[in-house]
């Protein structure tokens, strides 16, 4: 159980982080240049909020468009139109103008051409947010935009929906890149920004895995890592995936970029170690070969989350090159802000969320695997 009082985020020093969530953003915010009219499709999910708040810092208008199924509030005014994409209830749209359309959650092509059939030649940018899984081949370290994607081998792509791509997760990198294709067919090359990140993290991360480390090692005690510490990771934290969309939008960016962190390589051992460093429960970090884990059972990415083998098949997963984001103003943030504000954002929640993390090893399973490598209760 990993449950976090709030005694106990004062005592990890997460007190100011967690005022600092609640206010909003740490530093003052420069208006833009130019107020943009800003159309986000979503934007109730985990980068969406982000989003929001950013352009109204910057001095933009938003207006979103969803089901209305998350109600949230706002520090500033923004429009919120109804429909139904599943449905293809796109009405609340007719008739608008918007300067840019930011895209959240559409992982099906059918969506990003029935939201076009209302709002192209009504908007002047349209920004797709993909993904890094669109790669064809994760073995080469150092892939950038121009590397091949996965191709669909279904009947037909159009007919996809989000619940099939649900029970067929094998289809999610696929169908990203034939969405990808589709807004250029609908929109033109010089009014599309691709933006393909990697594993998004910190505060607001239902997935869980990345919260699973900065949890696990402020509980200390013996915590089981995975391989010897060497491979490579890489992560945004949405608030930096955020602030940049919005940017973009601002500088009307066209291209393919990805937007994954940080601007240099990252190890395990380098994170993990950075995570402790935020603590003060003294967790033992005791890495156990990749070898030995196949053997238990215990899988990369969903048992020991972030981690992926640097090596073989999967050399390149955590290796993608983020050089043109970089040059069109791609920042982070200090490590150590996203791991402190992940814990408080985590320590705030209810404590039946709290009781079960939705990634990692439970106690009795990792405990279980320790023993069996020889390391005593």
């Amino acid at each position: 159980m990993f449950e976090f009082t709030r005694r106990e985020l004062l005592k990890l020093g997460l007190g100011a982080t967690a005022a600092s969530l609640l206010s909003g953003y740490r530093d003052a915010v420069a208006k833009a240049d130019k107020p943009l009219r800003i159309l986000i499709l979503g934007g109730t999910g985990f980068t969406g909020p982000h989003q929001v708040r950013y352009a109204l810092q910057r001095g933009h208008q938003v207006t979103l468009f969803n089901r209305g199924r998350k109600p949230q509030q706002w520090p500033g005014e923004v429009e919120e139109l109804l429909g139904d994409r599943d449905t293809g209830d796109y009405s609340a749209l007719e008739g608008r103008e918007w300067d840019v359309c930011i895209d959240n959650p559409t992982s099906v092509p059918a969506w990003v051409r029935d939201a076009a059939a209302v709002l192209k030649g009504r908007i002047a940018h349209y920004l797709f947010i993909s993904t890094i899984s669109v790669y064809a081949d994760n073995s080469q370290p150092g892939m950038d935009e121009d590397a091949a994607v996965a191709q669909y081998e279904g009947a037909d792509a159009m007919a996809e929906t989000m619940a099939g791509l649900r029970a067929n997760m094998n289809l999610y990198g696929p169908l990203k890149a034939l969405s990808e294709a589709e807004a250029r067919r609908q929109y033109g090359d010089e009014a599309v920004t691709i933006i393909r990140p990697g594993l998004i993290v910190g505060p607001g991360d239902e997935t869980d895995r990345f919260t699973y480390w900065p949890v696990r090692i402020a509980r200390g005690g013996d915590v089981a890592a995975p391989g010897d510490g060497s491979d490579p990771v890489q992560f945004i934290d949405a608030r930096d995936l955020a602030e940049w969309t919005i940017r973009m939008a601002e500088t009307r960016s066209a291209g393919t970029f990805n937007a994954t962190g940080p601007n240099y390589e990252m190890s395990m051992a380098a994170m993990l170690h950075g995570v402790r460093a935020g603590t003060t429960a003294g967790a033992r970090l005791h890495w156990l070969p990749s070898g030995f884990l196949d053997e238990q059972g215990i899988h990369a990415w969903s048992d020991m989350p972030v981690w992926v083998p640097g090596v073989g098949d999967s050399a390149g997963f955590s290796r993608v090159s983020n050089r043109r984001s970089l040059q069109q103003g791609l920042t982070f943030r200090r490590f150590s802000e996203t791991v402190g504000d992940t814990l408080a954002w985590f320590g705030g929640l209810p404590t039946e969320r709290q009781s079960v993390l939705r990634a990692g090893l439970t106690a009795d399973k990792e405990r279980a695997l320790l023993t069996k490598f020889g390391i005593p209760g």
